[in-house]
Order: structure tokens, then C-alpha cells, then sequence
């Protein structure tokens, strides 16, 4: 088999070469054909699995050298698809970012290494630019913009962002796709499918299918920006009481499917810390902030924001209020819950927060994950089986349960893929989503914080009081449900006051004191 992949490989190499002086001799940019596309991930895909298929040919499967093997054989496979993603850009960045977001779900090795396409993604042209705001908006940049900065603000996967001021002096952010996106999508993603599949033949343990369907699903969305703009209004109305939040308003007279002109915001990264020390910006109270926002539209609403990246999530000192504010940016990908898994959802968070196993495992299953409810409990908090057992919020994260988390993603590896085959599709982009609120908690050194547990338990009441309400017509037990639920919450507030009470005290019996710089 290995030899029949090594002659794959060198055909794949061949044919790409030669077309490439073929094209390169006709003045064409290579990256825009599907077959130098196809050729250069079938022969990334070919390398990389004859590198698994014959690696380990002379190491003992479980031996402290096979591990260190395995570590470097990961290593340099996610550095080729790394170069992979850089070069067909698009699509292919766009997956590798995803992949990227999956701390706790694939090895370090992948994740660390693929980290870095959120900052390097592809920068189109001025002279595209200016291309494709033509083509769409039948005006020059003159007619419709005061001034247009030339150097973007940000370049990411499908677009990238300029700062402009309009005639009536308001500035914007004009977010332009990129113009070969959209024609090279949807070929992409079946490049991806055949060559996902391939792998899987010969490697059984390898099943991400799942990541090319929700690719297939939605990539569509995402490049549509006229479906992001009503993303951001709906939103932005759902959570209009949370005066921390800022979503920059729609100019929906400059935009278009490919075009999406709005406010803009300015701030610093939620994950930079010497911005929000500079600006006096209370790490904590950003940190509960974010939580409140997340756990109202999981477990509440069911619409949910997807991609929860720094990048697109801002925090500032707001100059109007000089109150703490939350930017929420790219409103491209959000998933909508069924009512039917956001209950269950709902009541797992419970049972986990308590650690009421039986619970864990009756919602678990539910879900979709069968007999690997313990695997599952496990990847969804990121939290060890111990303390999962006995209840997160009563067992602090350490640093050495983080690193068997992680160590764990890679020897349970062929698990996880199947775990991941078997629950709801809409599930996928709720790991992803925690994955990254994780990553921003564990920068802020806020992770597993009481304050968060209290958020998400407050919000999962109030979700399943609505639950409850909906499914009664009787006045009298509406009414107890309506008590029930202000008991509940009356509870919980009254412990969130113990808990305060109990910090102030411990502050005040064991002072901080400042040292003089």
C-alpha cells in the first residue's frame, strides 16, 4: 500500500509541475485552476499518509520512542498542512482555522501548529478591491467614500477589512471578500470530501467527515454578507438589555452579498492583556461578561455566535459612557439550536455543574454519544473523568489536568472521531465554540471561574422555565413554574453574594500590598 501511495505522490508532484510551466509560460495565476488546487492537496495527502504508513514500522507500538515519533510525525504533517492551506488560501484557510480552534478535541502537535493562519491569511489586491466594489455597488471608491484606507485593518480567510470615511463624515468598516473566493469554494470542499474519504479508506480510525459536511453547509453562509448583516441585527436585538455589548451597525445602502459596510469600532483584543491593563480594563468583570453572553445565547435563545476568535472579539473603555464595553465582530457563522437539544444541552450543563452522574449519562446519550458519554462529559468541559465525577464547579483546573486533557486528545484520537461522527451536526460548532472561549479564559487566567458556573446556571434555569411555560396552558401552573424559577434564582443569587462576602473577607484578613516598582 505504502508503495502504491509513494507512486500516487510522484505522479500528483509530476503533474502539478508540468502544469505549472505550462501555465506559468501562458502568464496564469496557477492558484486559480482546480487542477493545480486538487494536485497540490492530493500530493500534501499522499506525503502526509505515507508518513503514518510507514513511520512506525520499526517501533513498538507503546514505547516511550514510539510516542516521541508519533509526536514528530504529527508535528511535521501539520506543518504540510500548514503550507497546504497558505497556498490554495480560501476554503482551505478556512478549514485549517477550524482544525486550528480544536485544543482539547486533536493533538497539540495539529492545533498549535495550525494557530497561525489567523494571522496569516491572503491580502487581496487594491486594484481587486476596488474590482469587485465596482462590480458590486456600481459606483467608484470616489463617489461613495471621502477617503478609503488602502492597507487593510484585517485580512482573514473569504475577506478582508478597510477603514473608510463616508461624505457625511460617519467612518465605516468596509468588509470586501475576496474575488476568487467564491468560484473556488465550492470546488475546494469536494476536493476535500474525496480526499477525506481517501484517507479514511486507509486509515478506518480517521472518520472527519464530519468537518468537509459542515464545510458543505456552511461555507455558503459565511460568503454571503448580506446573511452576516442580519446575523448582527438579530443578535444585537436578542441581546439588547446587555449594555456592555456594542455590535456595529449595518449600512445596509453599501452592502451586498460580497460587501458588508458597517460602524466602526475600535478596541483592543480580548485576549490582549497589556491593552486592557493600559486602559483600565477589568480583566474579570470581561471575562464574566463574555460568559453571560455565550450562556444566554446557548442555553436561552439557541442562536449562537461560532467563531468567538481574539480577532473577533473586542473590548474597550467606551468614550461616551467610560464603561467597559465587548465588541462582537464577523457574524458569519452562528448556529441555530432545535428545541429539543437545547433542553437536553441544558440539563447536561446541570448535571455537570453538580456532578449528578446519572443525569450526565442519561443526557449524554440523548445527545448522541452512546456508550462514550464519559468521553463525551470529558470533551465538552475539557475537565479530567475525576472531575467530572465530582462536579466541575467544586474542582479547580490545574496545569497538570490541562496537559492530560491535552496529552489525551491524541491517544484517544480514533474515539474522539467517532464520538464526533455520532452526535447532533449542531453540536460541532458548539465544541468549537467552547474551545475558543476556553482558550480566551485560559489567557485571561480566568477558566472555571464561580462566576461563570453561576452565569451558566442562571441561564440554564431560566431556559428550562421557558421550556416549561411553553408546554402548559393552566394559568395556576404557569404560575408555579414562574416561582419556582424566581426561587431558584433568588438561591443562586444569594450564593453568589455568600461567595462575595467570603472573597471581601479573605481580602481583608490577608491584604494585598502593592510593591514599589
Amino acid at each position: 500500500m505504502a508503495g502504491r501511495l509513494l507512486k500516487l505522490s510522484s505522479l500528483a508532484t509530476a503533474l502539478f509541475a508540468s502544469s505549472g510551466f505550462y501555465l506559468n509560460s501562458r502568464q496564469l495565476d496557477l492558484n486559480d485552476l482546480s487542477v493545480i488546487r486538487f494536485g497540490r492537496a492530493a500530493a500534501t495527502t499522499a506525503v502526509i499518509s505515507y508518513d503514518y504508513l510507514t513511520a512506525f514500522k520499526h517501533v513498538e507500538y507503546g514505547t516511550e520512542e514510539y510516542w516521541a515519533l508519533k509526536s514528530k510525525v504529527h508535528r511535521r504533517s501539520a506543518e504540510r498542512l500548514l503550507d497546504l492551506c497558505c497556498a490554495n488560501r480560501g476554503t482551505f484557510i478556512k478549514v485549517g482555522q477550524h482544525l486550528g480552534a480544536l485544543d482539547y478535541l486533536l493533538p497539540e502537535e495539529y492545533t498549535s501548529t495550525l494557530k497561525v493562519l489567523h494571522s496569516r491569511a491572503p491580502q487581496s489586491s487594491m486594484e481587486e478591491i476596488q474590482k469587485v466594489i465596482r462590480e458590486d455597488l456600481g459606483k467608484e471608491l470616489s463617489e461613495l467614500f471621502v477617503s478609503f484606507e488602502e492597507k487593510p485593518q484585517g485580512a482573514a480567510s473569504l475577506a478582508q477589512v478597510h477603514k473608510a470615511v463616508l461624505h457625511d463624515g460617519r467612518t465605516v468598516a468596509v468588509k470586501v471578500q475576496h474575488p476568487k473566493v467564491q468560484t473556488q469554494s465550492s470546488k475546494d470542499i469536494v476536493v476535500m470530501e474525496l480526499l477525506v474519504r481517501v484517507v479514511h479508506w486507509l486509515f478506518t480510525d480517521f472518520a472527519f467527515l464530519w468537518l468537509v459536511e459542515e464545510a458543505k453547509k456552511n461555507m455558503p453562509l459565511e460568503l454571503d454578507f448580506l446573511n452576516e448583516g442580519r446575523n448582527a441585527e438579530k443578535v444585537a436585538n436578542m441581546l439588547s438589555h446587555h449594555t456592555f455589548l456594542k455590535i456595529p451597525m449595518i449600512h445596509w445602502d453599501l452592502s451586498t452579498k460580497r460587501i458588508l459596510t458597517m460602524e466602526f469600532a475600535e478596541g483592543g483584543q480580548v485576549n490582549d492583556t497589556d491593552y486592557m491593563k493600559k486602559h483600565g480594563i477589568n480583566v474579570n468583570k470581561i471575562s464574566e461578561n463574555l460568559g453571560k453572553l455565550y450562556s444566554e445565547m446557548i442555553f436561552v435563545h439557541g442562536f449562537v455566535h461560532c467563531d468567538p476568535h481574539p480577532g473577533n472579539v473586542l473590548v474597550r473603555m467606551c468614550p461616551q459612557s467610560k464603561k467597559t464595553e465587548i465588541i462582537l465582530l464577523d457574524h458569519g457563522l452562528y448556529q441555530s439550536l432545535e428545541e429539543d437539544f437545547r433542553v437536553n444541552y441544558c440539563r447536561l450543563w446541570q448535571a455537570l455543574i453538580k456532578g449528578n452522574m446519572s443525569k450526565v449519562e442519561q443526557y449524554s446519550r440523548r445527545l448522541g454519544a452512546g456508550d462514550l458519554y464519559p468521553l463525551f462529559a470529558c470533551v465538552l468541559t475539557a475537565r479530567s473523568w475525576t472531575a467530572v465525577s465530582s462536579g466541575i464547579s467544586s474542582v479547580p483546573v490545574t496545569n497538570s489536568e490541562d496537559v492530560e486533557i491535552r496529552t489525551n486528545a491524541a491517544l484517544y484520537l480514533p474515539q474522539i472521531s467517532e464520538l464526533l461522527n455520532r452526535v447532533p451536526r449542531q453540536m460541532l460548532l458548539l465544541l468549537k465554540t467552547n474551545d475558543l472561549l476556553r482558550g480566551i479564559e485560559t489567557t485571561l487566567q480566568t477558566r472555571a471561574s464561580s462566576s461563570s458556573f453561576i452565569n451558566m446556571s442562571r441561564c440554564c434555569i431560566q431556559a428550562m422555565a421557558r421550556h416549561k411555560r411553553s408546554k402548559v396552558q393552566s394559568r395556576r401552573r404557569r404560575l408555579q413554574i414562574n416561582l419556582a424559577e424566581s426561587l431558584c434564582l433568588w438561591q443562586l443569587t444569594l450564593y453568589e453574594l455568600y461567595l462575595w462576602v467570603k472573597a471581601s473577607m479573605l481580602v481583608h484578613c490577608f491584604p494585598v500590598h502593592c510593591i514599589p516598582l
